[in-house]
């Protein structure tokens, strides 16, 4: 009895920590580290659960995936009823929003939807960011119902083309357990984060930047320890930290640092960790090598807290989103003094 009530205070400290570790992220109290020549400022909060960033020419939108709805960084709604969207691209005369399970296309006033596409399971994981290629069929980012699982619709775990128009769609590339974004570069092609299971161990696998082959398999369900890139699969060309959620991705706003195969990603942080893990903004230069393309990943801001969208802004700066504040929109640019 003498031992359990020594132990006690050790176990009491212990689940206090789980807590505060859960809570820590989420609380605001992370003071952003930026890159020497930066500063970042809040330039609003109270926007509920921030999935995704586009400018309207001057104008910043942002998908409240909490709230359902679409509203500008001032808090106007544009559009409510919204289940969960995670995703919006502005065509000349549409608007694409993603939702779970459901892709819908409203005219450029967020008016008369037409459903693309819906149905499309949606468990552990949803349907996630809709971007546009060159040729002007939409990519959509489809994510797992499980952490490890054979699935059931084959537009699971997958990249999805779809037309904008009639909504006919298919798979693009298979093996991709979670990208939530990806982003088109010239001379390279569309780069996409996807994010690993979480039952092999801490060490595996790392979160990927992978870039898209068309018909391409991506080692979801047949990747291991030993062998993280099996035969017939497409190896990532950049990785960072597994379970850390590499998420947002954008091409480099012309105020930051970098040349014109430079991105930047977003990285949520880890659920799976005792302590803090991610919390970042990664900057990748690419280059070519005579195995392909080739990221060299390096954190441009840390302890940011909880960022999941990420865009450039027409004035050259970086902006992103986070979870904390319920919901706080930054920027990111140079120092006046600078």
């Amino acid at each position: 009895m003498k031992v359990r009530r020594e132990l006690l205070p050790i176990v009491i400290s212990l689940v206090f920590l789980l807590i505060a570790r859960q809570i820590y992220p989420y609380a605001g109290v992370m003071v952003a580290e930026i890159a020497d020549g930066y500063e970042q400022e809040t330039i609003a909060t109270g926007l509920g659960g921030p999935t995704c960033l586009v400018f309207d020419e001057d104008l910043l939108l942002v998908c409240d995936r909490d709230g359902g709805r679409i509203v500008t960084i001032d808090g106007d709604v544009l559009l409510s009823g919204l289940d969960h969207p995670h995703g919006m691209l502005l065509l000349d005369d549409a608007v694409i929003i993603s939702e779970e399970g459901k892709l819908t296309r409203y005219d450029s006033n967020f008016e008369n939807p037409t459903i693309l596409v819906d149905g499309i399971p949606s468990k552990n994981h949803q349907t996630n960011a809709v971007n546009i290629l060159p040729n002007g069929t939409l990519i959509w980012h489809s994510g797992s119902t499980c952490n490890h699982c054979e699935e059931d619709d084959y537009r699971n775990a997958a990249l999805l083309w779809v037309n904008a128009t009639t909504g006919e769609h298919g798979v693009l590339a298979t093996g991709v357990r979670n990208s939530f974004d990806g982003v088109w570069v010239d001379g390279i092609g569309y780069l996409f984060s996807d994010n690993g299971q979480d039952t092999k161990g801490d060490d595996f696998p790392n979160e990927e930047i992978n870039l898209l082959v068309e018909g391409g398999e991506y080692g979801w369900l047949t990747e291991s320890v030993s062998d993280p890139n099996p035969e017939g699969t497409e190896a990532p060309v950049a990785t960072w930290t597994p379970h850390t959620s590499v998420n947002g991705m954008t091409t480099r706003p012309a105020n930051l640092p970098g040349d014109n195969y430079t991105v930047y990603a977003t990285v949520f942080g880890s659920w799976a960790t005792l302590l803090p893990q991610g919390h970042q903004i990664l900057k990748i230069d690419f280059k070519q090598t005579d195995d392909g393309w080739v990221g060299d990943v390096e954190i441009f801001a840390s302890e940011v807290g909880t960022p999941l969208p990420i865009t450039g802004g027409p004035d050259g700066n970086l902006y992103y989103a986070t979870f904390d504040h319920n919901g706080a929109v930054h920027v990111i640019k140079p120092e006046a003094n600078s």
